[in-house]
């Protein structure tokens, strides 16, 4: 499993998730650069993911939403407000309406990927920042360390392919 630690501080704010993957750092990076493959791990394996816009570069948007078990679906977005290809990206995760309008009843976190070689191969640092105690704690009661961590952990075989 690539996930090797998760964290979350009610004091800073943050919710880091560090996993290490067998594949260079470009060719993880690619898995965040490419739509197509995105999808296969944004979601978690009962929610997977349709990239319906994507513009990873500073200024840029993602829109995607998840789909569940019972068909229902759930949007998100990612405004991009920084890229350092291949080695990281900032950008801010929101909820969003079907229409991909920000729900603002939903917390919206500002977060940086960052991918360095280790080992032979790339560790990913998955770093979020939420904009209250409240805020962070509503995400995990959500679920979000479970969902993360299997979308995370789904990244090697798709790296393996």
């Amino acid at each position: 499993m690539p996930v090797i630690d998760v964290k979350h501080d009610l004091d800073t704010l943050t919710l880091t998730i560090v996993a290490d993957f067998a594949a260079p750092v470009e060719r993880v990076w690619q898995v965040y650069a490419d739509p197509r493959q995105l999808e296969k791990v944004w979601g978690p394996p009962t929610y997977p993911a349709t990239v319906v816009d994507h513009d990873l570069r500073p200024g840029g948007r993602v829109n995607y939403f998840m789909t569940g078990p019972e068909g229902d679906k759930h949007a998100g977005y990612w405004l991009v407000t920084a890229v350092d290809e291949p080695d990281s990206f900032a950008f801010e995760d929101g909820f969003a309406d079907l229409d991909f309008t920000p729900n603002p009843d939903l917390p919206a976190s500002r977060n940086v990927y960052t991918f360095t070689a280790h080992d032979g191969g790339t560790r990913a640092t998955y770093l979020g920042v939420y904009p209250s105690a409240e805020q962070l704690q509503q995400v995990l009661d959500m679920g979000v360390v479970e969902g993360a961590s299997l979308a995370i952990n789904q990244i090697d075989d798709l790296l393996a392919s």
